[in-house]
């Protein structure tokens, strides 16, 4: 469903992107781990097409980003870090425009709406203005949208970013329970056994590990790093 070849990323000397290999099957829900300026979020925006790669190729669903980004923005829902919403609206209202600039007909547009309220459980705050919510609800409003069109594949900018304790427990369930193909970023190490089952690691935009949480604590050659992310 997602699969990179040589992957890279230069701006002028600064490498951000070096050489990445992935591929990530359907189903699986994979953290995208690394330091803070590890090549994390310019990944991910080479994979949705908002980034064009220097080298190599990025994939979704057996189709190259860079020749098919309309077919390929019809298969993935990517929810960027602190993602545009607009605050005046509520949440109801930006469903609907969203599903009304996707061109989803009327009686498609209703079930749907009513399918990702209830799935992201925003049913309580959908009159509310959105900038009078909970960045956890603003969150998984966002989770919402980018649900709408039925995409196959999820791409997740440090979703739990910002979150309380409780806010971070109703996103990881939200996700968990979401059965989608998933990419999701983080530098949160912690966060990982409860929303994940395999880990992709990154590190000055290298591949430095793949596997599952439990191989990256058995990992002796990756001590330094997790003692550090965890100290």
């Amino acid at each position: 469903m997602i699969e990179t070849q040589g992957l890279s990323k230069y701006y002028g000397d600064f490498i951000a992107v070096d050489d990445l290999n992935i591929t990530i099957r359907e189903g699986e829900v994979v953290a995208f781990l690394g330091p803070n300026g590890a090549g994390k979020s310019t990944t991910m925006k080479m994979l949705t097409g908002y980034l064009a790669p220097s080298l190599g190729t990025a994939k979704i669903c057996g189709m190259e980003v860079a020749h098919n980004r309309e077919k390929v923005a019809n298969r993935i829902g990517y929810l960027p870090e602190n993602g545009p919403l607009y605050e005046e609206m509520t949440p109801l209202k930006l469903l609907n425009f969203f599903a009304d600039a996707r061109s989803i007909d009327a009686k498609t547009k209703a079930v749907r709406i009513e399918q990702v309220v209830e799935q992201c459980a925003i049913n309580t705050v959908l009159n509310k203005p959105i900038g009078k919510l909970s960045r956890g609800f603003r969150q998984r409003v966002g989770m919402a949208n980018v649900l709408l069109h039925e995409p196959d594949v999820l791409i997740m900018d440090e979703p739990t970013a910002g979150l309380d304790p409780n806010q971070v427990l109703e996103v990881r369930k939200t996700i968990k329970d979401l059965g989608k193909t998933i990419l999701l970023s983080t530098h949160i190490l912690q966060e990982v056994p409860e929303m994940a089952d395999r880990i992709i690691l990154i590190d000055q935009g290298r591949l430095i590990f793949d596997g599952t949480p439990n191989d990256l604590k058995d990992e002796s050659s990756l001590d330094s790093w997790f003692n550090r992310q965890t100290a």
